[in-house]
């Protein structure tokens, strides 16, 4: 850690070197984007999603990239190839892994999810390659090498998932899904056809309306859960954070709780934010928590203990007194709220 280089006073990451109230300020922001810009460089990335006059828009994400010739997406997967979108993965394909994870497992909905009590069953999570976010502190920062990432085909991976018989819930994260989503979909529905089994979600929230409303009826079919991880409140402090704009994952969220959210159980939404030490603190918790109550005060939110990784190493775990406050803020506002990664306090 180190002071902000803007104000001299408040905690700054290394990275970002510039504090929550500078960049609350509108004044810090440039740092910030430099920050994004050296990480991205390393893996080939564009440091903003590409507007490029004339160019080829996609409409997988709330980015909507516009690439030139031999542009490249923000989220790295897509490309201007003579004129023509190509994909890095062909056709009725996704750069993806799958793994068996035993019940119960560290999934962030498990303090209310049914799943949690199924012992002899698995998750099979899905772990896609590519985000169109930039988070400085991913924990799964593995999804930007897309060099070393596999095609796998809709046949095959729906075929996996029908062979486990101790199927239970599939997941789908990485990464996050949305610039893979319509595979994702395609998938679901063709186990859906053959196996009952729960589709859930963990991701930014930022996707096409109509794909993320079309994946949340899945889940509401299935009986399984959407998780937005809504990382930031402020718009300038997602950009700090997380490279680009989140104001679609809040409409998103929205959408899917007015059309899906009917106080079933498990519910079929629920929210997570990560309490980045210093950054994403009690104020920027409370405005989350209410806009949520403002929906629906009984939807789950789970308030995440942060651990440093990737371009944050240099931050703490967020200290004991700064998750009580950020618990007391969420809890003035919502019915169901819950402390994740305890262990991580000793607890």
């Amino acid at each position: 850690m180190q002071n902000c280089v803007i104000c001299g006073k408040g905690k700054a990451s290394e990275l970002l070197r510039v504090c929550v109230d500078c960049i609350r300020g509108g004044d810090a922001i440039r740092y910030a984007k430099e920050a994004h810009k050296r990480i991205r460089e390393r893996y080939g990335l564009p440091a903003e999603p590409p507007k490029s006059e004339g160019g080829i828009k996609c409409e997988l994400c709330s980015n909507e990239c516009v690439m030139k010739a031999r542009e490249r997406s923000y989220c790295g997967l897509k490309e201007n190839v003579n004129g023509k979108l190509r994909s890095l993965a062909p056709h009725e394909h996704a750069l993806m892994y799958a793994y068996i994870d035993p019940l119960p497992t560290n999934c962030c909905a498990a303090w209310f999810c049914p799943g949690s009590s199924q012992c002899t069953k698995v998750n099979i999570a899905v772990f896609f390659y590519g985000c169109n976010f930039d988070c400085v502190f991913c924990q799964n920062a593995s999804h930007k090498d897309l060099g070393i990432a596999k095609a796998v085909s809709v046949k095959d991976f729906v075929s996996q998932v029908l062979r486990k018989e101790n199927a239970y819930c599939v997941c789908f994260f990485g990464g996050s899904p949305e610039p893979q989503l319509p595979f994702a979909i395609r998938a679901s529905e063709r186990i859906l056809e053959n196996k009952r089994v729960r589709i859930c979600w963990e991701w930014n929230g930022c996707g096409n309306r109509n794909l993320v409303r079309h994946a949340a009826e899945i889940s509401r079919r299935s009986g399984g859960i959407v998780k937005f991880d809504l990382k930031a409140f402020e718009p300038d402090l997602s950009i700090a954070l997380s490279g680009v704009p989140n104001k679609r994952a809040y409409e998103n969220f929205e959408l899917i709780a007015e059309e899906f959210f009917d106080g079933s159980h498990p519910p079929v939404l629920t929210a997570t934010t990560l309490l980045v030490p210093f950054y994403v603190d009690a104020k920027e918790v409370e405005d989350i928590a209410r806009f949520i109550a403002g929906i629906n005060p009984e939807i789950p939110y789970s308030l995440l203990v942060f651990h440093p990784d990737f371009y944050m190493r240099d931050m703490p775990i967020t200290p004991r007194e700064e998750v009580q406050r950020c618990y007391d803020a969420a809890k003035r506002h919502l019915k169901n709220v819950n402390i994740g990664n305890k262990q991580l306090l000793g607890l």
